[in-house]
Protein backbone atom coordinates (compact mmCIF):
# COMPACT_ATOMS: atom_id res chain seq x y z
CA UNK A 1 0.00 0.00 0.00
CA UNK A 2 1.69 3.60 -0.98
CA UNK A 3 1.65 6.29 1.96
CA UNK A 4 -0.75 7.99 0.65
CA UNK A 5 -3.69 5.15 0.89
CA UNK A 6 -2.12 3.76 4.17
CA UNK A 7 -2.22 7.52 5.74
CA UNK A 8 -5.71 8.18 4.41
CA UNK A 9 -6.90 4.99 5.76
CA UNK A 10 -5.19 6.39 9.04
CA UNK A 11 -7.06 9.86 8.67
CA UNK A 12 -10.49 8.11 8.27
CA UNK A 13 -10.04 5.87 11.49
CA UNK A 14 -9.40 8.94 13.66
CA UNK A 15 -12.47 10.62 11.73
CA UNK A 16 -14.29 7.71 12.73
CA UNK A 17 -13.05 7.51 15.95
CA UNK A 18 -13.90 10.67 16.61
CA UNK A 19 -17.74 10.48 16.02
CA UNK A 20 -17.98 7.16 18.07
CA UNK A 21 -15.97 8.50 20.74
CA UNK A 22 -14.05 5.52 20.32
CA UNK A 23 -10.31 6.19 22.29
CA UNK A 24 -9.07 2.74 21.56
CA UNK A 25 -9.76 3.54 17.79
CA UNK A 26 -7.99 6.84 18.21
CA UNK A 27 -5.02 5.96 20.91
CA UNK A 28 -3.17 3.58 18.19
CA UNK A 29 -3.21 6.15 15.33
CA UNK A 30 -0.76 8.80 17.84
CA UNK A 31 2.64 8.61 18.89
CA UNK A 32 2.51 8.69 23.00
CA UNK A 33 4.27 11.31 22.93
CA UNK A 34 1.84 13.81 21.09
CA UNK A 35 0.69 17.21 22.56
CA UNK A 36 -2.66 18.36 21.30
CA UNK A 37 -2.35 21.89 20.79
CA UNK A 38 -4.50 25.66 19.93
CA UNK A 39 -3.76 29.23 21.15
CA UNK A 40 -3.52 29.20 24.75
CA UNK A 41 -3.85 25.78 25.22
CA UNK A 42 -1.76 22.40 25.30
CA UNK A 43 -3.32 18.70 26.43
CA UNK A 44 -1.36 15.37 26.66
CA UNK A 45 -3.23 12.54 24.98
CA UNK A 46 -3.57 11.15 28.18
CA UNK A 47 -6.12 14.10 29.10
CA UNK A 48 -7.47 14.33 25.51
CA UNK A 49 -8.36 10.60 25.02
CA UNK A 50 -9.86 11.45 29.01
CA UNK A 51 -12.03 14.40 27.38
CA UNK A 52 -13.49 12.12 24.33
CA UNK A 53 -14.10 9.15 26.71
CA UNK A 54 -16.15 11.19 28.92
CA UNK A 55 -17.58 14.22 26.18
CA UNK A 56 -21.11 12.94 24.35
CA UNK A 57 -20.53 10.61 21.64
CA UNK A 58 -21.63 12.89 18.25
CA UNK A 59 -22.96 9.13 17.18
CA UNK A 60 -24.62 7.91 20.29
CA UNK A 61 -26.32 11.86 19.66
CA UNK A 62 -27.01 11.61 16.04
CA UNK A 63 -24.80 14.37 15.07
CA UNK A 64 -24.75 14.85 11.20
CA UNK A 65 -20.97 14.61 9.52
CA UNK A 66 -19.24 17.09 7.87
CA UNK A 67 -15.52 15.42 7.53
CA UNK A 68 -13.17 14.94 5.29
CA UNK A 69 -9.21 15.95 3.88
CA UNK A 70 -8.75 19.19 2.89
CA UNK A 71 -5.43 18.62 2.07
CA UNK A 72 -2.40 15.98 2.48
CA UNK A 73 1.01 16.58 1.62
CA UNK A 74 3.49 14.06 2.05
CA UNK A 75 7.59 14.20 1.95
CA UNK A 76 9.25 11.56 2.63
CA UNK A 77 8.74 9.84 5.86
CA UNK A 78 7.02 12.90 7.11
CA UNK A 79 3.60 14.31 6.18
CA UNK A 80 0.64 17.01 7.53
CA UNK A 81 -2.76 16.63 6.59
CA UNK A 82 -5.62 19.76 6.94
CA UNK A 83 -8.92 18.01 8.05
CA UNK A 84 -12.55 18.87 8.89
CA UNK A 85 -14.71 17.64 11.48
CA UNK A 86 -17.89 18.66 13.19
CA UNK A 87 -18.13 17.51 16.73
CA UNK A 88 -21.17 18.24 19.33
CA UNK A 89 -18.90 21.32 20.62
CA UNK A 90 -18.42 23.07 17.46
CA UNK A 91 -16.73 22.26 13.36
CA UNK A 92 -12.66 22.07 13.62
CA UNK A 93 -9.85 22.29 11.37
CA UNK A 94 -7.20 19.81 12.79
CA UNK A 95 -3.94 19.88 11.61
CA UNK A 96 -2.20 16.81 11.65
CA UNK A 97 1.92 15.62 11.40
CA UNK A 98 2.84 12.47 10.65
CA UNK A 99 6.29 10.87 10.87
CA UNK A 100 6.98 7.70 9.31
CA UNK A 101 9.66 5.95 12.32
CA UNK A 102 10.42 2.20 13.28
CA UNK A 103 6.80 1.52 14.45
CA UNK A 104 5.43 2.87 11.11
CA UNK A 105 3.52 6.26 10.15
CA UNK A 106 2.22 7.87 13.53
CA UNK A 107 0.11 11.48 14.25
CA UNK A 108 3.04 13.19 16.57
CA UNK A 109 1.33 16.82 16.52
CA UNK A 110 -2.18 17.90 16.42
CA UNK A 111 -3.21 21.25 16.40
CA UNK A 112 -6.81 22.37 15.56
CA UNK A 113 -8.72 25.80 15.65
CA UNK A 114 -12.22 26.15 15.88
CA UNK A 115 -13.61 27.15 12.49
CA UNK A 116 -15.80 30.04 11.91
Amino acid sequence: MDDRTYITQMIEQYLEGLYRGDTEMLNVLFSAECVLKTPGVRRTMTAWLQDVATRSKPKDIGHSRQEGVIALDIEGDQAMAKVECSLPSGHFLDYLGFLREESGWKIVNKMYALKP
